[in-house]
């Protein structure tokens, strides 16, 4: 008898350490997170390096993530949806672009905050984009001497 009591504390504290980390990581990857979040929509002539997870940055700081990366058969420009959360208000005249961590850093998405006094609303899009920039074909314009 004393031998299954003790089997059911371990087993039950073993349990609990389970779900505490099962808890832990859901808050940590923000998947049981209530979504406090609104969404804001932009279309790039070129989202290289983008992908769904990657950071939306305001002054350097991570504020959000990509939700959702698309081709739009029309226009032949990515859709693309972020997420900012509910307490940063960014003004309607900001511009999104996608930046580089440097030569051998990854991609992210970064919001230049404009001057308007008026915000976007959740779901708006942003009309001023700049797309990635392609450092191979930089190097290329500039070995071959091509100033186009």
């Amino acid at each position: 008898m004393a031998e299954n009591t003790s089997e059911v504390i371990v087993g039950a504290a073993v349990l609990a350490v389970a779900v505490g980390f099962l808890v832990y990581v859901g808050q940590a990857t923000g998947f049981s997170r209530q979504s406090d979040d609104y969404p804001l929509r932009a279309s790039f002539r070129s989202a290289e390096g983008i992908s769904v997870g990657t950071d939306v940055r305001l002054a350097g700081v991570k504020i959000g993530s990509v939700t959702g990366l698309s081709l739009n058969p029309q226009t032949f420009r990515a859709d693309t949806t972020v997420t900012v959360p509910r307490g940063i208000e960014i003004p309607d005249d900001s511009a999104i672009t996608v930046a580089s961590e440097g030569l051998l850093g990854g991609n992210f998405i970064e919001i230049v905050p404009g001057a308007s006094l008026t915000v976007f609303e959740p779901g708006a899009e942003i009309e001023d984009t700049q797309g990635a920039v392609s450092l191979v074909s930089l190097l290329m314009k500039f070995v071959s001497g091509n100033n186009q």
